[in-house]
């Protein structure tokens, strides 16, 4: 176990997790709503230190970032846990459980595996890496010194002071923004919608964003929700990649499948006010960029592999337009 970060002590040796939203109050023997940090005698720790339950390479575009190194491959981590408990989640065998067999992975070890992949760097994903905050802090340390990139795939429930502490050493970020109805944070996530907000908008100024939202039928994907979601992400800036993901019923979530035509039109409404709207978790589908200027098509993809690539640097190769992120 390795001593945590972010929390206070309180009276009979109970301690209160500061790392993120919950705040939680934790006494001996118990651990947070996370379920990887536990309080020893009056002291937290984390139980995920160095604990990997999934490494792979994978395409960037499977994070999924579209303007980050477009067919780039990155090293994937995750471990156990997560600070929310969406019914509907997608990787609840890892996020929702403690029981997945776990291997070893040193900060050392990690960047070392990245360099010898050749991939752009190191991508902390699968289930919720604030949670992990110690190993991710230490091992992307590390890796920026190597010239590797950082990339978070979180669903940004964050407390402001370590996510201050960690973005120095993040270059991308993929924010889960699961509703633009706090209701829906509180009575399907467990969350709130403050706070991801939040951390959103701190995260703009100091990274690349993309932000990716997973249409549930009947739960956040009303023409209402779509189109609030659609005005808050405007007001960030119309260049901000947005992703509607699909879908499935897994964990307790009994709904069906979304529909293909509900994300169709999530991305028609998105479209009147975005310049990079794309859809995904959906088999074969095509995905491609655009110039916002003159309208060419810049980069097709066939699910997370591109198929043409038509960019000058960082600018439409037919009328010179600048397209937000970052390229080879």
């Amino acid at each position: 176990m390795q001593t945590a970060a972010f929390w206070k002590e309180q009276p009979c040796d109970k301690v209160q997790c500061v790392l993120c939203p919950h705040n939680c109050i934790i006494p001996t023997g118990k651990s947070g709503i996370c379920k990887v940090r536990l309080n020893l005698k009056g002291a937290l720790y984390s139980l995920i230190y160095s604990e990997t339950t999934g490494v792979g390479l994978d395409p960037i575009e499977k994070k999924p970032l579209y303007h980050f190194f477009p067919g780039s491959q990155i090293l994937s981590l995750g471990t156990n846990g997560c600070n929310l408990s969406c019914s509907f989640c997608q990787n609840w065998q890892i996020s929702q459980t403690g029981n997945s067999e776990r291997q070893k992975l040193t900060p050392d070890g990690a960047v070392r595996l990245a360099r010898q992949e050749s991939s752009i760097g190191i991508a902390y994903t699968y289930n919720e890496p604030f949670i992990w905050f110690e190993y991710v802090l230490e091992t992307a340390k590390k890796a920026k010194e190597q010239g590797l990139k950082n990339v978070l795939v979180t669903n940004g429930f964050v407390n402001p002071e370590p996510l201050m502490e960690l973005l120095p050493y993040v270059d991308a970020m993929n924010i889960d923004l699961k509703s633009i109805n706090d209701r829906f944070y509180r009575q399907t996530c467990n969350g709130s919608l403050p706070p991801v907000k939040r951390t959103i908008e701190t995260a703009q100024k100091h990274c690349h964003i993309e932000l990716t939202n997973l249409l549930v039928p009947g739960k956040n994907d009303s023409e209402k929700d779509l189109l609030e979601l659609t005005a808050y992400v405007s007001t960030l800036g119309k260049d901000i990649p947005l992703h509607f993901s699909r879908y499935f019923p897994l964990y307790k979530a009994t709904e069906p499948a979304t529909p293909v035509s509900t994300l169709q039109n999530a991305a028609r409404i998105a479209k009147s006010k975005l310049n990079y709207v794309y859809l995904g978790n959906l088999e074969g589908e095509e995905s491609s960029t655009h110039c916002p200027k003159c309208k060419e098509e810049l980069i097709r993809r066939k699910g997370f592999l591109l198929e043409t690539y038509h960019l000058s640097g960082s600018n439409c190769f037919k009328c010179g337009c600048n397209i937000y992120g970052s390229f080879k």
